[in-house]
């Protein structure tokens, strides 16, 4: 009986701890827009052409508030500032006009010098994969063995697919609380990781090979 008791404390404990880990529970900050709608203030940026300006790869259209990226040079535009804790929210969409997969991804908690790729963990926007992490230059996330690819230990996969057709809107909310980092697509959690090593820095949007929109890049901060 006290067996069966301290079993369903233990339970209980658990449960609770889960449920004030969620964000719904968590104290919020005032939400700060990361991106203005009208120009890349508080960015700055990094391209692997060192030739080449924002301006060739990213602008900006005002009329709808949306930032496009060209996918070409290979690159990022990162914030000026840090973020440790905080819920991130944004919705992104391949071009669609031509309705091309392609590649991108969130870049977060970017520590280190500016290079191809910055050392951080990526929240995939590749077409099909949004949701999987990306652990760049020896950043540490712990996932579930089964979401490890066994070609790249590095990559986490998804759980499932949530995407919208190409060219549709799409939205990423993603939580980083102290070594927790999880990605929502879509309204859906798709992939979670706990002992992430980073716990402050950069927030980043790549520009990989693809053009892809951005919008609505907002970001609340936990408080304590």
């Amino acid at each position: 009986m006290m067996r069966t008791i301290g079993a369903w404390l233990a339970l209980l404990c658990v449960l609770g701890l889960a449920y004030a880990q969620r964000p719904e529970a968590l104290k919020l900050g005032k939400e700060v827009a990361l991106f203005n709608g009208k120009d890349l203030t508080g960015w700055t940026h990094y391209l692997a052409d060192p030739q080449a300006k924002a301006s060739d790869t990213w602008s900006v259209d005002t009329a709808e508030k949306v930032l496009i990226c060209k996918g070409r040079p290979l690159g990022y535009i990162r914030t000026l500032k840090d973020y440790s804790d905080f819920v991130l929210k944004l919705e992104w969409r391949f071009n669609p006009v031509t309705k091309q997969a392609g590649n991108s991804g969130v870049l977060l908690r970017i520590v280190g010098p500016d290079k191809i790729w910055p050392r951080c963990i990526e929240a995939q926007l590749m077409s099909g994969s949004a949701g999987d992490f990306w652990l760049i230059d020896e950043a540490q996330l712990t996932t579930p063995p089964e979401r490890v690819d066994p070609n790249a230990p590095r990559h986490r996969l998804h759980t499932h697919s949530n995407e919208n057709p190409i060219g549709q809107w799409n939205t990423y909310e993603i939580l980083c609380h102290g070594g927790r980092v999880r990605l929502k697509v879509n309204g859906e959690v798709l992939n979670e990781g706990t002992g992430a090593d980073i716990r402050s820095g950069k927030i980043g949007l790549q520009s990989e090979g693809a053009e892809i929109h951005f919008r609505n890049v907002r970001l609340r901060p936990i408080l304590p």
